[in-house]
C-alpha cells in the first residue's frame, strides 16, 4: 500500500461558543473557507491540488447543515474541481476526516486530501440536530441511554476516581495550556482569524483560564448531580445498566469538563508522489488508524479499547508510542486512559487539552493531531497517539510517526 502523510496542519484559535465569543458573529462557512484558504497559500495548493476536502462537523443543521464540505470548498479559494465530504463520528469527526483520507491515500484513490473540520457551537447549539439515539425512547430505554455528563460520572464511580483527582487534572490542563502559549509551541499551527476588512478577531485560544486553582474548582457545584438524582433521574437508569454500583459518584463540573468553544483545523495529507510533484516535505506518516464501538451507557470508554485495537492491530506495545493526545472531554476519561495502560500524565496531553481551550466537536479530532505532531517535533520524539472517546459509544485513534 501507499504510505500517507502528514504534510501540514493548521487549526484557528478557540473562541468562547458563546454571544460574547470572539468569533461568535463568524459562520461555520466562514470560518471553515478561511482556514482552507490559509492552508492552500501556506501549501501553494493551485488548481485541481487534492483529490477531495474532507469535513467533520456535528450538529449538521441550519448553517452546519447540508454537505458544508462542499459549501466550504466553494466559499474558499480552491479550485472549484475539488469536492467535498461533510462527516460526522460525534467527537470523533474531524479525525475520522483525517482517517478516512489517509487511508484513501493509502489505497490510491488519490494522491492528496485536505481533511479536517468546523464546529461553531456558539452559533449552532449542541443537541439541536435530535439525535435518535437521545430522543427516541424505542432506542434509548433499551441501551440505557444517559447524557455524556451522567456517563463520565459513571466512569468516575466504576474506577473510583474522585473529585480532588478530576479537579488536579484540570489545574494541570490549564498551567500546561498557559505555559504552551507563553513558550510559542502553538505558533506553527494557529492562524489569526480575521474580519472582511482584514482586521484580527482573535489570534490565541479565549477560553483558557490560566488562574485556575483547586480552591476555584472546589466552590463549582457538580454539574449533573441534578439530572442524575432528581429529574429526570437517570442515575436509576443507570443504575440498573450497572447494579453492581451503589449510586453514582458526581464528581464532574464546568472546570474538570471540557468547554464549549468555535474553531476548525485542517490537515494535508498526500502520497510521497504528491509532495515530491510539488516541493512539499512530509512531517509525518499516518502509521495506523482505528475505530471501534463501545458500551452506549458509559459511552465515554472508547479511547481504551480503540487503544488496545490499534496497537494488537500493528503489533505495537503502549511502550512504542512517546507521547498521547487523549481529549479531554471530561477529566474521567483522560484519568481512566492512564490508569488502563499506567501512562505517566508527563507523556500525555503536554500542552493542556480541551478542559483548558475547549472542545470544538467536530475539528477537535484534527486539532489533537496537529498538537500531536508540534509536540513530537518540539520534543524530537518519534511516534505519537491520538485518541478521543464519542457520544453513543465508540472510540477512534490515529498513530503517526516523524519522518
Amino acid at each position: 500500500m501507499t504510505d500517507a502523510y502528514i504534510y501540514d496542519a493548521i487549526r484557528t484559535p478557540r473562541g468562547k461558543g458563546r454571544k460574547d465569543g470572539a468569533l461568535h458573529e463568524v459562520t461555520s462557512l466562514r470560518l471553515s473557507a478561511l482556514t482552507l484558504n490559509a492552508l492552500k497559500e501556506r501549501n501553494d495548493l493551485d488548481g485541481h491540488a487534492v483529490e477531495d476536502v474532507i469535513w467533520g462537523n456535528v450538529t449538521q443543521v441550519g448553517e452546519q447543515g447540508g454537505c458544508l464540505a462542499r459549501s466550504a470548498v466553494l466559499a474558499s479559494d480552491l479550485d472549484e474541481r475539488i469536492p467535498g465530504l461533510s462527516i460526522n463520528r460525534f467527537c470523533a469527526s474531524g479525525m475520522e476526516a483525517v482517517n478516512l483520507a489517509a487511508n484513501q491515500v493509502r489505497a490510491g484513490a488519490g494522491d492528496a486530501y485536505i481533511a479536517g473540520g468546523v464546529e461553531m457551537m456558539g452559533r449552532v447549539a449542541m443537541g439541536s440536530d435530535g439525535a435518535a439515539i437521545a430522543v427516541d425512547p424505542s432506542l434509548a430505554m433499551r441501551v440505557y441511554f444517559v447524557p455524556q455528563g451522567i456517563s463520565a460520572d459513571i466512569i468516575a464511580t466504576e474506577y473510583g476516581f474522585s473529585r480532588d483527582d478530576a479537579d488536579a487534572l484540570a489545574v494541570e490542563s490549564q498551567r500546561r495550556a498557559a505555559a504552551a502559549w507563553e513558550a510559542g509551541r502553538f505558533d506553527k499551527s494557529v492562524i489569526t482569524v480575521r474580519d472582511q476588512n482584514g482586521v484580527a478577531i482573535l489570534d490565541r485560544d479565549e477560553y483558557m483560564r490560566p488562574g485556575t486553582d483547586m480552591q476555584s474548582l472546589g466552590a463549582l457545584k457538580p454539574s449533573f448531580k441534578e439530572m442524575g438524582e432528581v429529574m429526570p433521574g437517570f442515575d436509576q437508569l443507570a443504575l440498573m445498566k450497572y447494579p453492581h454500583l451503589e449510586k453514582i459518584e458526581h464528581i464532574h463540573h464546568a472546570g474538570n469538563s471540557s468547554g464549549i468553544v468555535d474553531g476548525a483545523a485542517a490537515v494535508l495529507i498526500g502520497s510521497k508522489e504528491f509532495g515530491e510533484a510539488r516541493g512539499l516535505k512530509p512531517r509525518a506518516r499516518i502509521r495506523a488508524t482505528a475505530k471501534i464501538g463501545t458500551d452506549p451507557t458509559i459511552m465515554l470508554t472508547g479511547p481504551v479499547p480503540v487503544t488496545e485495537k490499534i496497537l494488537a492491530d500493528n503489533g505495537m506495545a503502549i511502550s512504542d508510542i512517546d507521547l498521547f493526545e487523549v481529549n479531554e472531554a471530561f477529566a474521567s476519561v483522560v484519568l481512566r486512559f492512564m490508569q488502563r495502560f499506567d501512562v505517566d500524565h508527563s507523556k500525555v496531553n503536554v500542552n493542556g487539552g480541551s478542559i483548558a481551550m475547549g472542545h470544538p466537536l467536530g475539528a477537535t479530532g484534527a486539532i489533537i493531531i496537529g498538537t500531536l505532531l508540534d509536540e513530537l517535533e518540539r520534543s524530537d520524539k518519534e511516534v505519537g497517539l491520538a485518541t478521543l472517546c464519542i457520544a453513543s459509544g465508540m472510540g477512534a485513534a490515529t498513530i503517526i510517526e516523524r519522518v
